[in-house]
């Protein structure tokens, strides 16, 4: 009898584990890119605010908050390295969210003509390049 609860419980806990190490891979999975490399987006998928963020980045503004236009560091390192300055930040509004929220599009390059940009909803933890 304790032999067949003992077996009960091995298959039990190897079930368990399998789940959870199934939803801990795919919950991963954006952020466990290449340095340099990063899954995409299109600009139809972006919510609606992101797609309002980017058409006021390519049109120069204006930007509904101040920190919009400003240089970000990309100290996480996830974004290819460059010079200081190349890239610049932009809040993506968040429904109900009191503050700036997580979401940002990151762009690289001139202001008004960047050569490439990102979509994080994260606060930066994960990227995703924005292609038309």
């Amino acid at each position: 009898m304790a032999r067949v609860a003992a077996v009960k419980f091995a298959l039990t806990s190897c079930l368990v584990f399998a789940i959870a190490g199934a939803a801990l891979v795919q919950a991963k999975a954006p952020t466990d890119l290449p340095a340099g490399a990063s899954a995409t987006i299109r600009v139809a998928e972006l919510p609606r605010q992101g797609r309002e963020t980017y058409e006021r980045i390519r049109a120069g503004g204006p930007f509904p908050f101040e920190k919009d236009g400003t240089v970000f560091g990309n100290r996480e390192r996830l974004l290819p390295r460059e010079k200081r300055g190349y890239y610049l930040e932009y809040t993506v509004a968040t429904p109900g969210s009191r503050d700036r929220g997580a979401r940002r599009i990151v762009c690289g390059g001139p202001a008004r003509q960047p050569h490439t940009c990102w979509y994080t909803s994260d606060h930066y933890a994960s990227f995703r390049k924005i292609v038309e």
